[in-house]
């Protein structure tokens, strides 16, 4: 198929905008949500590059104008969240363009929703209905564009937000935080480095591998999951290796989608370790669920076997079983040049037993094929920081 093939609309889980050069259909979903004035939210390695400032001019181009924020970081906290509220009510802004990898997408759906609110971000964390304490109508509308294929934040209805104090990622999540328009344009990630496009891809590859071993009941999302490791498989190894290939990158920005759709059936022990970690080390997300998947697929082997013959059937690995499978995701690991273990990227076993506890209490834990204790959360990042297989 020609790239203009993958052209398309879809709605589901919300209404999504495919295809190279989509970006130019910003303005009009500006215009279908009643956006006036809005702001894009990025990161600051993006916020001066030529796709910001053509997007801006874009939308301003149609619209009475259009604000920028960059204030945030990888692994965005509270305080800027906080920054971003504040300058979204100094602009007057009505809308918020979500755009760049997962953390200025999970830093702009934040502000939509903290711009009306009255009570700390910290009341909205993803525990019991605190969902209900929101004032949906302070909520602002959202139009996401990512620019990597990973996170799959563009189609979920929480942010990962770190509390700045306490060191802590928290889940916060209300149904409405879901964007309301999704562009997947494969053009924006094309510059993406070769490294951060394994790292990212994999991360998308760890969303769909765990909702697929979750226990929990969700045939919708399992199929989901299954097809979203197929284009991982098919198109991660290309996307890396010559990252102008408008295809691969287009078929990852659908995985990464995917396993953000797929993983409403759960998540499991990756999330639970990189969550803590990330929050510990200030670490990339994808990198740390690059580096944990075998360790994590190890120690779940004895609940995830029979998965993963399946699994391994499904997207045409030799000999099919649990060691097919395992075998590939080191290989795939070699081929994209991702370190092996924890310690090659400065993570050491000073803080196991608080990585340990707080793994153990992380949400992504409750959808861990086998109920770890927090000792055996601590044991397997043991293992990955010493590389022990």
């Amino acid at each position: 198929m020609s790239i203009e093939q993958y052209t398309a609309n879809w709605n589901f889980p919300t209404a999504v905008r495919a295809g190279a050069g989509r970006i130019n259909d910003l303005p009009a979903a500006c215009v279908e949500l009643g956006m006036k004035n809005p702001v894009i939210v990025t990161d600051p390695g993006l916020s001066g590059l030529p796709m910001i400032k053509e997007a801006q001019a874009l939308v301003s181009s149609a619209l009475l104008g259009c604000g920028l924020f960059s204030a945030i970081k990888g692994n965005p906290t509270g305080d800027h969240v906080s920054a971003g509220v504040a300058a979204c009510k100094a602009g007057n802004h009505d809308g918020v363009i979500a755009f760049g990898g997962g953390s200025a997408l999970d830093a702009g759906k934040a502000i939509a929703l903290m711009v009306g609110q009255s009570r700390p971000i910290w009341d909205f964390e993803d525990v019991g209905d605190n969902y209900l304490r929101v004032n949906e109508a302070g909520m602002l509308p959202v139009v996401a564009v990512p620019t990597t294929a990973g996170t799959g934040s563009e189609v979920g209805r929480a942010s990962v937000i770190t509390h700045q104090d306490e060191r802590v990622k928290k889940i916060i999540f209300h149904p409405n935080m879901l964007p309301d328009i999704v562009i997947l344009d494969p053009e924006l990630t094309c510059g993406l480095p070769a490294k951060l496009t394994a790292a990212t891809g994999i991360d998308a590859l760890s969303h769909n591998l765990e909702a697929y071993c979750s226990p929990f009941y969700h045939p919708m999302a399992q199929g989901i999951a299954l097809e979203g490791i197929r284009l991982v498989k098919d198109y991660l190894p290309r996307a890396v290796a010559e990252g102008n290939d408008l295809e691969a990158r287009n078929h990852m920005l659908v995985a990464s989608s995917m396993g953000a759709t797929a993983f409403q059936k759960g998540l499991g022990g990756m999330h639970a370790l990189a969550h803590p970690l990330g929050a510990l080390y200030d670490a990339h997300h994808g990198l740390l669920n690059a580096i944990l998947m075998p360790y994590v697929l190890k120690a779940n082997k004895t609940a995830i076997s029979d998965k993963l013959s399946a699994l391994s059937r499904y997207i045409d690995l030799p000999a099919p079983g649990f060691d097919s499978f395992f075998n590939w995701v080191i290989e795939l690991r070699q081929q994209l040049e991702i370190p092996n273990t924890l310690a090659d990227i400065g993570i050491d076993d000073s803080q196991l037993d608080k990585v340990g506890r707080m793994a153990f209490v992380d949400p992504s834990a409750a959808g861990n094929p086998i109920p770890f204790s927090a000792t055996e959360y601590q044991q397997i990042c043991q293992d990955a920081i010493g590389g022990d297989l």
